[in-house]
């Protein structure tokens, strides 16, 4: 795993992103899906960035609380999953689909749905005023 940070031209914030390694990177820029987290822009440029180097043997206090915060985030994104697993129904690929077929026609479902799209898919729901929500997915691990 590589951590770059990003640039948006559009909105001129930063924000750190992780990839499976540099050519991930360059791929997903390529094909037009890397996009600004605050504005949605594709005009998203990696920064110049320092490695960050951690000895493991001498943890310092302050990445100790980093490790802490991290799995507290974890275990809520966890909770947000096991909620909306519980209380709103699986569309998977169809969710674009689906979100315009309760939207135009109130009458279909009562339940929430929740699903896969992709960010073009995401941004027409918008666009269309159908409101939607990108939230972290933590799969499970199968050993």
């Amino acid at each position: 795993m590589i951590k770059y940070k990003l640039f948006c031209n559009s909105c001129k914030k930063n924000f750190d992103s992780w990839f499976s390694n540099s050519k991930e990177y360059d791929k997903l820029k390529k094909l037009k899906l890397l996009n600004c987290v605050f504005c949605n822009s594709l005009k998203v440029i990696k920064s110049l960035m320092a490695p960050n180097v951690i000895n493991n043997s001498k943890k310092n206090n302050k990445s100790k609380m980093e490790d802490k915060k991290l799995r507290l985030l974890r275990n809520k994104i966890k909770e947000y999953q096991k909620f909306i697993k519980k209380n709103l129904e699986y569309v998977g690929e169809n969710f674009a689909y689906e979100a315009r077929s309760i939207h135009y026609d109130s009458k279909k479902k009562n339940k929430g749905i929740y699903g896969k799209a992709t960010i073009k898919q995401i941004k027409e729901l918008n666009d269309e005023g159908i409101e939607t929500q990108t939230i972290p997915w933590i799969e499970k691990k199968e050993n």
